[in-house]
């Protein structure tokens, strides 16, 4: 029997590769021959990195990089065991839990240090890179990205742009000549779950501002400076990236990325699916586990185990998953291709009692589902 385990990691209490382990640890008490494919997940947001280095038999590199405010940080990501696949979290140069709440400033907060963190993959020999971009301090376009990588910004002196968004209405020369030239060779994948255009309403600056320090003042600043940031890239370069899906994302990195770097922009579930193979494995599995710490109607979403599900929905592969807590509106989850959602609480408690006691109770709750099957298996 075959068991394919591919879980998220339940936030504050187990990674996703121990929720796998634990899973194991609870089937095999029921099935000691079973085969056991761990396949740890993540959505292309913090926990990315770890997930497919630890799958793909990868390592962990530390870098000191610009922070989102120009002080240096210690930031990591993770290259794959082919050695030709970085996967980098803009968040652990560019995040926005790296300034603190009297800081957030996105007229200053740069994208330079996401820039270093590719500059030294390039240096590494990469040809692939898998980029998260959730948790942004940043609303400068990504112009800092790419400054890093030998772009040049500059204002009506020929002077360089400062770091932030502020300094983009200044904005009247895109220099690409001294662009790091290997970038042309790596084919870079974007996990963004976000549909949001570069401005507007609906944009960068209205919707993400806020969280990363921006007054309402601020916020229309920063969008008609990206206004003119999509005015000079379609001036210059004949691409009109201001309403296309995704172009918002993290600040407008996502334009930046786009327009400059030709990335693909793709729900970061799906792309981590395709990094691990999990189709492959699942195609002739007997059962899929999944789950993470919560599991909702939102999880319809591009949330992990919903991506898992949909995937062995095509080839009729039961999914069970497990969650420390189901939601309102889980139900709706049986329609699209999830065989059973339980629960892993083996009673009331703490939060901080059940946070602790996560990989217990999963490793309980996978062997009490053994158990059942099993008995439809007589």
């Amino acid at each position: 029997m075959k068991f394919v385990l591919a879980p998220d990691s339940f936030k504050e209490s187990i990674t996703a590769k121990n929720a796998a382990l634990a899973m194991k640890e609870g089937i095999l008490k029921v099935f000691p021959d079973a085969e056991c494919m761990i396949v740890p997940m993540a959505d292309g947001g913090e926990g990315t990195v770890d997930s497919l280095v630890s799958y793909k038999n990868g390592k962990l590199l530390k870098v000191e990089v610009t922070g989102p405010l120009g002080r240096k940080v210690t930031a990591g990501y993770g290259l794959l065991g082919d050695g030709k696949t970085a996967v980098i979290e803009m968040a652990s140069a560019s995040g926005i839990h790296l300034v603190g709440l009297e800081e957030r400033n996105p007229l200053h907060t740069t994208s330079y240090g996401t820039g270093e963190l590719i500059r030294h993959a390039l240096d590494q020999g990469v040809t692939r890179i898998l980029l998260g971009i959730g948790g942004s301090a940043t609303n400068d376009g990504g112009i800092g990205m790419l400054q890093a990588l030998g772009a040049s910004f500059k204002d009506v002196k020929g002077e360089e742009l400062p770091f932030g968004g502020g300094g983009l209405e200044d904005l009247q020369l895109i220099d690409l000549s001294g662009l790091d030239q290997r970038i042309k060779n790596v084919k870079i994948d974007v996990a963004c779950d976000v549909n949001n255009p570069l401005t507007g309403e609906l944009g960068a600056s209205y919707i993400f501002g806020p969280q990363k320090g921006a007054s309402p003042e601020m916020v229309t600043y920063l969008d008609q400076n990206l206004k003119h940031y999509a005015e000079k890239i379609k001036e210059q370069f004949g691409i009109d990236i201001d309403c296309v899906e995704g172009a918002g994302a993290a600040g407008g990195l996502g334009a930046g990325l786009l327009a400059f770097l030709q990335a693909e922009l793709k729900k970061g579930v799906d792309l981590v699916i395709e990094y691990t193979g999990l189709e492959e494995e699942i195609k002739d599995a007997d059962f899929v586990f999944t789950g993470e710490g919560s599991i909702d109607g939102q999880t319809l979403f591009g949330k992990t185990p919903y991506g898992v599900a949909d995937t062995a929905k095509k080839y009729e592969v039961p999914v069970i998953a497990f969650a420390g807590k189901i939601g309102d509106g889980a139900d709706v989850l049986y329609e699209h291709g999830f065989t059973s959602i339980v629960g892993i609480l083996k009673g009331v408690t703490s939060l901080e009692k059940a946070l602790e006691s996560g990989y217990e109770n999963l490793a309980h709750a996978a062997e009490t589902v053994c158990r059942i099957l099993a008995i439809s298996k007589k």
